[in-house]
């Protein structure tokens, strides 16, 4: 058996890196070729980035508390006009960032874009498929390391531990925008889908011991964005609806749960030529039912926002800061009744998390780039797993991040 195992191991470790090959070798294939690719039908466009990353105090990457080079992000993206009306997209990317999220090759996004009216105050656009989630300030952008303000973008709304869950769902999606000279610009996105999870996605959000199958019924978003005219502020709000399962085994200790989630979420950004401002402020509701023993019912209504501002110094060279607050319950902010609860298991900071960020990016070319940034962390609320963490661990309220990645995209 346990030579089954080790061949079981090598055979997926040859596959991740015959696959992490032939993605390089699209991806500087394409930059070498790029002028026959992009063309009025093809469009191809990827990235490649790696760095080094330092947390001092928790498991957030890694369980060893040392320097880690879990921080590789590549992709390649393309999209394909058959006529005026469709378009064919899609992405598909390598990711490895430790505990951060489930490493491995996925798709992050593959539809049908359907044009259902563009004229000169409309564009509507239906699509079909796995779509891609727009309906917060950098939801859109979180996926291209050189398209997001930082290296890890704020926790409390971000959480990477659902960042494959909150990119896109199967689905459909629809997008309305209406322009005009009198009103300014707005946009309208709903959608409606689902997305699955694997068995290593459930670990991570659950924890180790688990060993059943969750899935997610549904997810329902939409998002409300007005833009003055010619006015660099913009204003948006957005809804989320969402409700997962768990199905447990004969070895859990654990029994079926579901899980619902609602969030609401305002947001507000500036961009002028030298400074850009952005905030997000939400609220959620998440409810357990069962998991722990038939008949729990736990609900907790939590809340966060974080503020950001970025400063160009020229074309080349930019700053960043960043402060975020997290609460996994408004009524429970210092972790005093999760301690109770937990009778001392869980420590009261897995209550909230706090985040001040500083960041650096520099240019060297318009498409290879340097970014650093350090975080000061006070709180674990947004470690993996959520639901059983782990305190062993992650035995200490204040942490910190040191994170350094180069990045080339084509």
């Amino acid at each position: 058996m346990s030579m089954l195992l080790l061949w079981q191991s090598k055979g997926l470790k040859f596959r991740i890196r015959q696959w992490l090959r032939t993605l390089v070798c699209m991806l500087f294939t394409s930059a070498a070729y790029g002028y026959e690719l992009n063309n009025e039908s093809w469009q191809v466009h990827g990235f490649l980035a790696q760095g080094i990353i330092d947390v001092n105090g928790t498991n957030f990457v890694s369980d060893e508390d040392e320097l880690s080079t879990d921080l590789t992000e590549l992709g390649v993206n393309a999209s394909y006009r058959v006529n005026d009306i469709i378009r064919l997209t899609g992405q598909a990317v390598y990711l490895n960032g430790g505990n951060r999220y489930v490493e491995g090759a996925r798709i992050d996004y593959a539809l049908v874009d359907i044009g259902l009216l563009h004229d000169e105050n409309w564009l509507v656009n239906l699509y079909l498929g796995r779509y891609k989630n727009n309906n917060w300030l950098y939801s859109s952008t979180r996926d291209i390391p050189h398209a997001r303000p930082s290296i890890i973008l704020p926790q409390s709304i971000y959480f990477d531990g659902f960042r494959d869950i909150a990119m896109g769902s199967d689905g459909a999606a629809l997008k309305i925008s209406y322009s005009s000279e009198e009103y300014g610009n707005f946009d309208i996105n709903l959608n409606y889908g689902a997305s699955k999870l694997s068995t290593k996605d459930v670990k991570l959000l659950l924890g180790d011991l688990v060993h059943g199958k969750g899935d997610q019924e549904y997810d329902a978003q939409g998002s409300f964005y007005w833009q003055p005219e010619l006015s660099p502020w913009q204003f948006g709000f957005s809804m989320l609806d969402a409700k997962f399962k768990y199905q447990h085994t004969e070895l859990d200790f654990l029994t079926d749960a579901t899980f619902t989630f609602q969030q609401y979420t305002a947001n507000v950004m500036y961009e002028g030529e030298k400074w850009q401002f952005s905030s997000e402020i939400f609220q959620q509701h998440f409810t357990i039912e069962g998991l722990y023993f038939n008949g729990f019912e736990n609900k907790s209504l939590g809340q966060g926002a974080f503020i950001q501002s970025q400063y160009n110094y020229n074309n080349q060279l930019s700053f960043l800061v960043r402060g975020e607050r997290f609460y996994q319950d408004k009524d429970d902010k210092n972790g005093s009744k999760l301690e109770v609860i937990s009778q001392g298991t869980v420590p009261r900071y897995f209550a909230y998390q706090n985040d001040l960020t500083f960041g650096v990016s520099y240019d060297f070319s318009s498409s290879f780039r340097m970014q650093l940034e350090y975080h000061q962390v006070e709180g674990t609320a947004r470690l993996t797993p959520i639901v059983l963490p782990n305190a062993a661990i992650n035995d200490r309220e204040k942490w910190s991040i040191f994170a350094v990645q180069l990045m080339y995209w084509f």
